[in-house]
């Protein structure tokens, strides 16, 4: 298999990002359905092959995280609602990352880091609450394991600072921007530029966990 060099992956990336994106809009249907899982495999590829910079066992979970968030994308933009097996792959790809934000850190480290975070998930939580229905379950169970996953990216770079560490924060955060405006556009109002931030977000939050791997 070639193999393209990161930077070439990257960029690789965000031109298929950007397909996706144009097709959401304007059509056709089939390049969403190419170019959106094709711009996280690019993304699992950049960081599968990049050199291990925080060991192996942090690699191979953001591999898996990327892995899980490839079927994530798939369930989600199949023509019939697959929004269960979607939100159930995300919450396996955020245990993933908690894995890999967690890999020689002690998990007691910055405990304080979570209050922010509840302070923001209640608010958003109660909004949204009377249209979730039966997801209620589900959904609070994932905005809990996104909100660890946040909180162990935030600790990361206090217990190693690191450039890769404090990349990975970043993106753990606007991963979490990202699944707040699908919640809001799916539950609360929909509005046309939903799709546009919730795929800018996700993206670069997918490729700075990516890069992360790489970077020391």
């Amino acid at each position: 298999m070639i193999v393209l060099p990161g930077p070439a992956m990257l960029a690789a990336a965000a031109l298929s990002a950007l397909l996706h994106l144009r097709a959401e809009y304007q059509g056709p249907r089939w390049q969403v359905y190419l170019f959106k899982p094709l711009t996280t495999t690019l993304l699992l590829l950049l960081a599968a092959f990049s050199p291990s910079a925080h060991g192996p066992r942090y690699q191979l979970f953001v591999v898996v995280g990327l892995a899980c968030s490839l079927a994530g994308d798939v369930f989600l933009m199949l023509p019939r609602d697959r929004f269960l097996p979607g939100l159930a792959s995300f919450l396996l790809a955020h245990l993933a990352y908690v894995a890999a934000f967690s890999s020689g850190v002690p998990f007691d480290t910055a405990p304080l880091l979570f209050l922010p975070l509840v302070a923001v998930a209640i608010p958003l939580l109660r909004l949204l609450w009377p249209s979730l229905g039966r997801l209620r379950l589900p959904v609070l169970l994932y905005a809990a394991t996104i909100l660890v996953m946040v909180w162990r990216a935030w600790a990361r770079p206090l217990a190693l600072p690191s450039v890769g560490a404090a990349i990975a924060a970043v993106g753990a955060t606007l991963f979490m921007v990202s699944d707040a405006i699908l919640a809001l556009n799916r539950f609360h109002r929909h509005f046309r530029s939903a799709q546009t931030l919730i795929m800018a977000t996700y993206v670069a939050a997918q490729a700075l966990i990516a890069i992360s791997a790489g970077v020391e």
